[in-house]
C-alpha cells in the first residue's frame, strides 16, 4: 500500500497577503512547521499500514510504503511500482469532474497512463 504525502508542505503554505494584491511568502514557525511534517509522515504512515492490512485480510501480498512524493504522486506511485516490480496497482479515485479535473488532472489516470504494470482504479462509491 502506497500513500504519497507531500514533504516540506507546512513550510509552502505559510502566505499572507501581498500589499500589491495576492499573496506572498510569509513568516514559518520553524517549530510549528516540523510538528505539522512529523504529523504528515505519521499518516502516510497509518494509511499505508491500514490498507496493507485491509489487503493481507483479503488474502494477498502487500506491504506498506509510506513515500514522500517530492514531484508528482502519480510519479512516485509508478516509480515505486517498477522498483519493486509490482504485479498490480489498485488506486482510489476521487471522481473529480469538470474544470477542476482539467486543472488539476487525475492521479489515478496519470497512473494509469505510466504505469509499469496492470491498474485496477476504485471508484469512491
Amino acid at each position: 500500500m502506497i500513500t504519497v504525502w507531500e514533504p516540506a508542505l507546512a513550510y509552502g503554505a505559510a502566505t499572507v497577503p501581498s500589499p500589491t494584491g495576492g499573496l506572498q511568502p510569509g513568516a514559518i514557525d520553524v517549530g510549528q512547521a516540523q510538528e505539522i511534517e512529523e504529523e504528515l509522515h505519521a499518516r502516510a504512515t497509518r494509511l499505508a499500514e491500514e490498507g496493507a492490512d485491509l489487503a493481507r485480510t483479503a488474502g494477498l501480498e502487500a506491504e506498506a510504503a509510506p513515500v514522500a512524493g517530492e514531484a508528482d504522486a502519480a510519479d512516485s506511485i509508478a516509480a515505486l511500482a517498477h522498483e519493486r516490480a509490482a504485479a498490480a496497482i489498485v488506486i482510489g479515485s476521487r471522481g473529480l469532474s469538470g474544470l477542476r479535473a482539467r486543472l488539476e488532472g487525475s492521479t489515478s489516470s496519470k497512473v494509469l497512463k505510466r504505469a509499469p504494470c496492470p491498474v485496477l482504479v476504485v471508484h469512491e462509491d
